[in-house]
């Protein structure tokens, strides 16, 4: 099964702390808007400091796609909300 970092620029799905910085700068981009900043910032940082002494790539794959799919995810409800077209079906 490909990875979902794919759909990201590669110096960002391949770098660990680039890509725990964006997920840090949308926490704070959503905690703005919702006003829960520090709790959104905690939570990124509870969830890699959690897993920052793993060791299995496959694991470490696992949750990097995670971390991707969080993004992306992100991403299109911004666009979608932007433009007022959905770009996922709805099951």
């Amino acid at each position: 099964m490909p990875s979902l970092q794919t759909a990201l620029p590669p110096e960002l799905a391949n770098n660990a702390i680039r890509l725990y910085r964006e997920c840090l700068r949308r926490a704070k981009y959503i905690g703005h808007r919702q006003h829960n900043t520090e709790l959104l910032v905690a939570m990124v940082r509870q969830q890699f400091k959690r897993n920052m002494q793993e060791t299995d790539p496959e694991r470490i794959q696992k949750l990097k796609d995670d971390a991707a799919r969080g993004l992306i995810n992100h991403i299109l409800y911004e666009s979608e909300k932007m433009s007022g077209r959905k770009f996922s079906k709805s099951f």
